[in-house]
């Protein structure tokens, strides 16, 4: 199947703005299960405030946050493809800054350090592109994730020692949560990536953040770990926005990799209650979008 990038193009600037201003299903059902178990009165109107504003937003066609992020997209290509990788990249570049000039958004990135900002949420490496090839015929997929500084300014690694084992695990996502505290705006997903190398950690923790809701490890310990940490953080009290209560995480999700054996790397990264992502999906049919 040959790929119109010009379609590519519209689409990655129709996913920035969809990204925005819908929150995806999984999250909204987070919500709902939060609100369910909360027993703080304080968290209770905290998180009625933030679903109020998710309603608003949505009913209104405005913006969920403010913060319109660093752009991630996450390319997927699958068997049978025809298209010039380069080219791709452009399209989904030429699109990103579209959406940011013509909707318009306001831009977020800047020069690391003139802080120069181009208004066009682009600069040296960004958007962030990742590209995958996945076993599906005829199938092109892309993901995008506006990553706020919120919950990005919230990432840690910690290269361990292998002999402190699962508990150093343990203790270092606690920590990573408590020091995190309410700037993340809470409630979070924590993402923890475990293994590999630094770089690798770190991009799986990114991973594990972004993953919908309801997923799990395909690892059978790395679930198991899971559920344990996603009991242990909600007992922290750090609650939503950091006013206290039961209802810090949403989930933590893991992924992991293999690694040397003298390395345990443990990367984490957070994203705010306000998860935000969109997706297209590129097929013979023609384009669809979802989540």
């Amino acid at each position: 199947m040959k790929i119109d990038l010009q379609r590519v193009e519209d689409a990655a600037k129709e996913l920035y703005i969809r990204a925005l201003k819908v929150l995806p299903p999984d999250i909204k059902q987070g919500f709902d299960r939060l609100a369910a178990s909360e027993t703080a009165p304080t968290a209770q109107r905290v998180l009625g405030t933030m679903l109020t504003n998710i309603r608003v937003a949505e009913d209104t066609d405005n913006l969920l946050c403010q913060d319109t992020g660093v752009p991630i997209y996450n390319v997927a290509i699958g068997r049978g493809i025809e298209l010039d990788g380069h080219a791709l990249k452009q399209a989904v570049r030429r699109g990103c800054e579209r959406a940011t000039r013509e909707y318009p958004l306001r831009s977020s990135v800047v020069h690391p350090l003139t802080r120069k900002n181009e208004h066009t949420s682009c600069g040296i490496e960004v958007p962030v592109i990742h590209i995958d090839f996945i076993d599906v015929p005829d199938r092109l997929e892309i993901e995008m994730i506006p990553k706020g500084s919120g919950s990005e300014n919230n990432s840690f690694l910690k290269m361990a020692i292998p002999a402190e084992g699962i508990d150093a695990i343990k203790a270092f996502v606690i920590d990573c949560v408590l020091a995190a505290g309410g700037k993340t705006c809470p409630p979070t997903i924590v993402g923890v990536g475990l293994g590999g190398t630094s770089d690798l950690a770190v991009a799986l923790a990114k991973r594990a953040a972004t993953r919908e809701l309801g997923s799990v490890c395909s690892d059978p310990d790395g679930a198991a770990l899971e559920a344990q940490l996603s009991k242990a953080v909600n007992e922290l009290g750090v609650g939503p926005q950091g006013l206290g209560g039961d209802s810090t995480a949403f989930a933590v999700q893991i992924e992991l990799a293999g690694t040397h054996i003298t390395m345990n790397p443990i990367a984490v990264n957070m994203q705010c209650h306000s998860a935000r992502r969109a997706r297209a999906t590129f097929t013979p049919d023609g384009v669809s979008y979802g989540f």
